[in-house]
């Protein structure tokens, strides 16, 4: 028989066509041609009209107000504030990824231009920066790029009044014109040095995933070969699991501190509370091994396929902003995923401070390692080794 008549061959080609797929729909289906859409910005008008010299009203705040909720084009959700401490509130809350801010006295600044003393106001973009690093980028260069078209609308608009009125205006006065307003920019909950950019959460929660995977295989050898002379004894191996249980969790707990100091000392990276950090990954590591326990107690190694898929599935996603996000990916998988939820936490912990919006988090984490405890406790109770403890109970050649 011919090399390529052997059956091996074939199926060689077809899994090598199954991994590809599978794995190009993991890695590129949630993020190729990945688009901006509707992205929560919050905009403070507080802005008041002017009475100019002819009678007429000059409200600037209003009129980029409409102009911003008007253009469908743009790929933002204009969320409307009535004051900035109820906008600092959003920020703190994660509910916007920036803001822009009109000033009370802008119309009076732009009013100001063709006075001999023009005082134009400034307005301000604020940035929240540790929300989410591909949408804070989006979001500085979409409010950039609003402020630039609001002030040479705003310019074009005051010279072509100008120039209806057959006005001579001097040098000075025609630069004011140029520059309507001022921009100020600013951030907010910063991500502090070295935190990649902002992707320190995702990276610190693969990071644990990975080494509490590595702890589960560990243990679950180990409690497997006590668990076998145990059983052959007699025994139930109820206490192995417990003692696999407990020990996975203390590990946990070092594992998360070592890697705590490993992010601080090797890599300098900027934690604003250590102690909280260390804490909530000992959590998410505890939720991870449980649950890859759980899985490896009642399926065995088949079990790491489904470990290694969820993994890779959700690693494209875990730095993705929702709105950058098909329908379909937000459904089946960001939904669900249980990264989601632990890098989401550990976001808040190190750029919130951990107190607004932890609920779901912790209430996710703490579910998987409740229900991971209970599965691995009880495939204890399993006697899979029941007959050979039998039948090397019985005398030879009696039944049992």
């Amino acid at each position: 028989m011919t090399f390529w008549k052997q059956k091996t061959v074939r199926i060689g080609v077809v899994a090598v066509l199954a991994v590809l797929i599978i794995f190009g729909l993991a890695m590129m289906g949630s993020v190729v041609g990945a688009k901006p859409n509707a992205l929560p910005v919050a905009l403070v008008v507080l802005d008041r009209p002017v009475d100019l010299p002819g009678g007429e009203k000059l409200a600037v705040g209003e009129q980029i107000r409409k102009m911003l909720t008007e253009n469908a084009q743009l790929p933002v959700n204009w969320g409307l504030v009535d004051t900035e401490k109820e906008m600092q509130s959003g920020l703190d809350r994660q509910e916007y990824y920036g803001a822009l801010i009109l000033p009370e006295g802008l119309s009076a600044g732009v009013a100001s231009l063709t006075s001999p003393a023009p005082k134009p106001a400034s307005i301000k973009l604020i940035y929240n920066e540790g929300m989410n690093a591909q949408a804070g980028a989006a979001v500085k260069s979409i409010l950039q790029q609003v402020a630039k078209n609001a002030g040479a609308g705003l310019s074009a608009q005051l010279l072509g009044q100008m120039e209806r009125q057959a006005q001579q205006i001097s040098v000075s006065t025609a630069k004011a014109l140029l520059t309507p307003f001022l921009t100020e920019e600013s951030s907010v909950h910063p991500v502090g040095a070295n935190n990649a950019s902002g992707n320190a959460p995702n990276l610190l929660i693969q990071i644990m995933w990975m080494g509490s995977l590595v702890l589960s295989i560990c243990l679950f050898l180990a409690g497997r070969a006590a668990s076998a002379a145990v059983t052959a004894a007699g025994g139930r191996s109820f206490g192995i699991v417990l003692q696999q249980a407990v020990a996975g969790l203390a590990l946990a707990g070092l594992a998360s501190g070592f890697t705590v100091w490993m992010a601080s000392s090797w890599y300098g990276m900027h934690l604003a509370d250590s102690g909280l950090t260390w804490l909530y990954l000992w959590l998410a590591s505890s939720a991870f091994f449980l649950l890859q326990t759980a899985l490896l107690r009642w399926i065995g190694f088949p079990a790491m396929a489904l470990l290694v898929l969820l993994l890779f599935f959700s690693m494209p996603v875990l730095g993705m902003a929702p709105e950058f996000m098909p329908q379909a990916t937000q459904d089946w998988l960001y939904s669900w995923t249980p990264f989601r939820y632990a890098a989401a936490g550990l976001r808040n912990v190190l750029y919130y401070g951990g107190t607004h919006g932890m609920g779901l988090n912790y209430g996710v984490l703490w579910g998987i390692a409740g229900g991971g405890l209970a599965l691995v406790l009880a495939s204890g109770f399993r006697r899979g080794a029941a007959p050979d403890r039998a039948d090397a109970a019985s005398p030879a050649g009696n039944p049992v």
